[in-house]
């Protein structure tokens, strides 16, 4: 089973077969496999924290599923990282 979060595990058994047995991926693992899995690179560095960035000005100007669906947007709309977070600090006054 995928989608366990810490919690579910507390207490339980991590013999044989069980979910709880997951190693936890940590966030730079998680895109690479995405990545992989829908047939694309994974972000560089330096576009992972540009995505960051970016993330972080939506949610700080707004409720935090806009970073998220920002990021979406941004990919959608084809443009680079930079001017996706220029245009993002101009709509967030900065």
């Amino acid at each position: 089973m995928l989608g366990l979060y810490p919690s579910d595990c507390a207490g339980k058994s991590v013999s044989g077969d069980d979910a709880c047995n997951v190693r936890p991926m940590d966030d730079r693992e998680w895109i690479a496999r995405f990545a992989a899995a829908l047939g694309v690179p994974a972000p560089t560095d330096a576009e992972y924290e540009v995505l960051l960035a970016l993330a972080g000005t939506a949610a700080h100007a707004s409720a935090r599923t806009a970073a998220p669906v920002s990021c979406w947007v941004a990919g959608r709309a084809g443009v680079s990282l930079e001017e996706a977070k220029q245009v993002a600090e101009t709509i967030a006054g900065g």
